[in-house]
């Protein structure tokens, strides 16, 4: 039960209800567990939905719970800590998470972004050190990609790894817009290795960083609300041992474009204000207001079809289809709709009452300014789609 006494598993049901054909019975199977538990959860009191929680929703035991259960990692191989099953699969464990409002945030980058980038790149040592540690929601990873004065073009960053004359690295630089670096053990760095020449592109490699190494310093960017998860992480002289390069030196930016289709394509960015949209829907549900029932109708109808796409690419990913094009598109038109929730809602809501409708509005409202920023700028991702379709 929420905290006003309404059942909100009947409105995740509601807008989650599409057949999907690609969703599996081994898929139906564990969305089943994983709403079974988390249902489990809200009754005890021990879950609060709340927006925006892959990233501000940080609970270090609440992920270990769910590497128990063996819902991190879970399309990894066996031997790294994983469950060999679906991208589908996986697909639905995080949906049911998202829509619960859960709080994901300490592991969702690791387990997202990290450990795939791992399996593809990694050595066997980084791999058999890193993964079974992320699958058992112990190990959380931050990702050190944009810059101040370089955000979405990854291709001008100015943080630069020299080697050492024992052979390792020394990284010197800053890296913004950091999310959960300050709870995280470790960074992947985007470093220059190599004078920028006639190709922007070439020169750049990824390291893995200790966040505890000397020479890291990690500060807090407050957002609205006065918390974080944002931060600025800055590099002085820092020793990367060699081993800890990630993939080979200079092919950065194919690792890190490769890398996309999981960060932009996910549940994650139509999803963050769905709390607020699931307790709409139950006010909704009661009052029948024709102006509130249209705006859920209008929005609900988005949120589906978004759905069937970020869908595709998680079937893609399984067969081994391109995607980015697809990725780019989820992410630019969901973070769209994450705003539109808010401003459309807030249009046919009476807010004077207050209540927990009112707060998840208002604690949405300071989230949004980074909801079209965070993966790359929606200006950048249409840019990215018109190119791909060759009209650039």
């Amino acid at each position: 039960m929420t905290r006003s006494g309404v059942d909100s598993s009947r409105a995740v049901e509601r807008i989650l209800a599409l057949d999907w054909p690609a969703e599996t019975a081994a898929a139906r199977r564990v969305r089943a567990e994983v709403r079974e538990f988390l249902q489990g959860e809200l009754a005890a009191g021990r879950l609060v939905p709340r927006v925006d929680t892959w990233l501000s929703g940080v609970d270090t035991e609440f992920s270990r719970e769910l590497g128990r259960r063996g819902w991190l990692g879970i399309t990894w191989p066996k031997e790294f800590g994983g469950r060999q099953r679906t991208s589908i699969e996986r697909y639905a464990v995080i949906e049911e998470l998202l829509a619960f409002g859960a709080p994901v945030a300490a592991h969702w980058i690791a387990e997202r972004q990290v450990g795939p980038s791992l399996l593809r790149y990694g050595s066997d040592g980084q791999r058999r050190d890193l993964l079974p540690r992320i699958a058992a929601g112990e190990c959380y990873v931050a990702l050190g990609m944009s810059e101040p004065d370089s955000g979405s073009d990854l291709a001008s960053v100015r943080t630069a790894a020299r080697r050492n004359a024992a052979g390792d690295w020394v990284l010197n630089g800053v890296k913004l817009w950091t999310s959960n670096a300050h709870i995280s053990h470790y960074i992947v760095v985007l470093a220059r290795t190599s004078p920028v020449g006639d190709n922007r592109h070439a020169g750049l490699s990824q390291f893995i960083v200790d966040l505890a190494t000397p020479g890291v310093s990690v500060n807090p960017v407050r957002i609205l609300d006065g918390g974080h998860h944002f931060n600025e992480v800055v590099f002085t002289d820092v020793e990367v041992p060699a081993a800890m390069l990630l993939g080979e030196a200079g092919a950065g930016w194919h690792q890190v474009t490769s890398e996309l289709a999981y960060e932009r394509s996910g549940p994650e960015r139509f999803l963050s204000t769905f709390a607020l949209l699931n307790a709409f829907a139950d006010v909704v549900g009661r009052t029948r207001e024709p102006a509130q029932q249209a705006t859920l109708g209008r929005l609900s109808a988005r949120l589906m079809g978004l759905r069937q796409l970020s869908l595709c690419v998680a079937a893609g990913i399984d067969n081994g289809s391109p995607s980015n094009v697809a990725a780019a598109m989820v992410k630019d038109m969901g973070t769209r709709l994450e705003g539109d929730v808010i401003d459309e809602i807030r249009r046919v809501l009476d807010t004077s009452s207050g209540g927990d409708l009112v707060a998840l509005l208002v604690a949405a409202q300071l989230h949004a300014p980074g909801y079209t920023l965070r993966g790359g700028t929606n200006e950048i991702l249409r840019g990215i789609v018109a190119r791909e379709l060759g009209l650039r």
